[in-house]
């Protein structure tokens, strides 16, 4: 394809409609007929990056694989089109004007008056566009965060419709709104969309497609009156239903031809109707199990329902191509103590110890790894849910009375978890951490490489605080293997305990790499051994 052809998705009425599950559907879509497609989120807040935003602000910090710290939504796109997301991907508001007053301060502006229009906006197109040119995608699909009319995603919303001037049929707008039932009244309400794509005309932008998001089939005669309010074509008016799962969402736009409507709107050739075999087999798996697996998630933000975003779904793919349903129960490790570990994991078939940082709800973490490795119950630890089972296992089987982490305690005794020593000088809190995709290789024989299958592999960390190989011998010496580990720095990656059934605990975040397609090999081996625990 000559051009890359540019889709931006906006939002309307209320947030968290779930434009980034549309805008990854959408892709899926055109990926399915062949086309290479790539998502970016342009997020309007000033945060250069979510690295430093607590999960209370922003839900899961998700990480790419060169090391950018990235807004959720990443995580839907990767899932969905299994294609690896980069810095590039995720933009903020102050990203784009970190970069334009950089550029300032260098003269690149000539001295001229630094304003919105055209340098703001100028420096947003050129992120638009360079991800397309530099990639050579066929489409770029562009999620703008936030719902229009606010204040923060005026530029955003000002670029787009320039670029949709500029470029012409390479360019289009899928709008997002949503269509409230009222009770009392009986009836769906079509008004807000109404006002929301009005307010998108006035600043200059009108929508060529609208999903709308609702609880409920709607029947023709509201959509038609939607398309006839709002200028739309009646086939480019789509239904975003509410549905068991959202990995069923891309079959019901297909089953209203949305993908079909945006290439007929670009002048592309239709042709036929992709079968998505893949992925109806994964659905038909999920629609199949009758079994369930009983997981549960131990950390400090589980009231939160997008602080372990990545990792709940990840699970949910685990099990589904383990032929099981998931019931995942969240465990807020602050209120887990001695006293109540029996009532709260005591039915579970296996138990995750969530990342995070900081010390609020670790002793929990503690008390809910010992239960498990006392127990022989399968457990997964994650970054600080690995390193908490190396304190654990120190304390109460080495005997190193008082081991801990030095992020949690500067003074301990044995640091058996310690800051990196590049680290060590650095103040700025974005900066000092491990990021990204890393090598690591994996010992013959062990859990860890019966999953994966293969001796090296590449997974992201995101993290601090690393195992101190000065008490490896120690460790090993007393059942806790060293099995994995970088090759060029030697920092260790895995730790397991191969007289237990499955206890394996890794400093790298596995839960980024797990798509619909290709589920992470630790998750799907973490979930069958909580299955045979199950049987047992």
């Amino acid at each position: 394809m000559a051009d890359t052809k540019y889709i931006f998705v906006t939002g309307g009425v209320v947030s968290s409609l779930g434009k980034g599950i549309i805008a990854a559907s959408l892709g899926k879509l055109l990926q399915a007929r062949g086309y290479s497609v790539t998502i970016q989120k342009f997020d309007p807040y000033i945060n250069v990056d979510p690295g430093t935003l607590n999960p209370y602000e922003h839900g899961e910090c998700y990480v790419t694989v060169d090391g950018h710290e990235a807004d959720l939504d990443l995580g839907h796109y990767e899932r969905f089109l299994n294609v690896p997301t980069t810095r590039a991907n995720n933009v903020t508001t102050g990203r784009i004007y970190q970069s334009v007053i950089e550029k300032e301060r260098k003269g690149d502006y000539l001295g001229k008056t630094v304003q919105v229009v055209p340098h703001i906006t100028d420096e947003i197109k050129r992120n638009v566009k360079l991800l397309g040119s530099k990639n050579k995608f066929d489409f770029v699909i562009t999620e703008i965060g936030g719902t229009v009319g606010d204040i923060e995603s005026l530029p955003f919303i000002e670029s787009m419709r320039q670029l949709k001037w500029e470029l012409g049929k390479n360019c289009i707008c899928v709008h997002l709104t949503y269509v409230p039932y009222i009770a009392a009244a009986k009836e769906y309400k079509t008004k807000p969309t109404q006002h929301s794509v009005k307010q998108l005309q006035e600043l200059g932008i009108q929508p060529d497609i609208l999903v709308l998001r609702t609880e409920r089939r709607l029947s023709r005669d509201l959509l038609r009156k939607v398309a006839l309010f709002c200028n739309v074509a009646e086939e480019a008016v789509v239904q975003s239903i509410d549905v068991p799962t959202i990995y069923e969402v891309p079959l019901v736009l297909q089953e209203q031809k949305m993908d079909e409507t945006v290439l007929k709107k670009m002048g592309l050739e239709v042709g036929p109707t992709p079968e998505m075999k893949a992925w109806k087999e994964f659905l038909h798996r999920k629609a199949q199990a009758t079994e369930t697996v009983k997981i549960g998630i131990v950390g400090k933000y589980v009231e939160l329902q997008d602080a372990y975003k990545s990792i709940d779904e990840s699970l949910l793919q685990a099990a589904i191509y383990n032929d099981r349903t998931l019931e995942l129960r969240m465990i807020h490790s602050e209120k887990l103590t001695e006293a109540n570990v029996i009532e709260q994991l005591g039915d579970l078939d296996g138990i995750v110890i969530a990342p995070g940082f900081g010390q609020r709800g670790i002793e929990g973490k503690f008390t809910a790894i010992k239960y498990a490795r006392e127990n022989n119950k399968p457990c997964l630890g994650i970054c600080l849910g690995m390193q908490c089972m190396v304190i654990e296992f120190a304390r109460n089987v080495l005997g190193l009375e008082g081991a801990n982490s030095t992020e949690m305690e500067t003074n301990t005794p044995y640091k058996v978890i310690d800051l990196m020593e590049e680290q060590k000088n650095v103040t700025n809190m974005g900066g000092s951490m491990r990021l990204g995709a890393y090598d690591c290789v994996l010992k013959k024989g062990s859990k860890a490489y019966k999953a994966y299958k293969k001796e090296n592999i590449q997974e992201r960390h995101r993290h601090r605080f690393e195992f101190n190989s000065q008490y490896r011998d120690q460790f090993e010496a007393g059942g806790m293997l060293c099995t994995g580990e970088n090759p060029e720095t030697n920092l260790v990656e895995v730790v397991e305990m191969p007289a237990l059934n499955w206890f394996v605990g890794v400093q790298f975040h596995p839960e980024y790499s797990s798509t619909v397609v290709s589920p992470n090999p630790l998750f799907v081996s973490f979930v069958k051994a909580a299955i045979d625990n199950k049987t047992n």
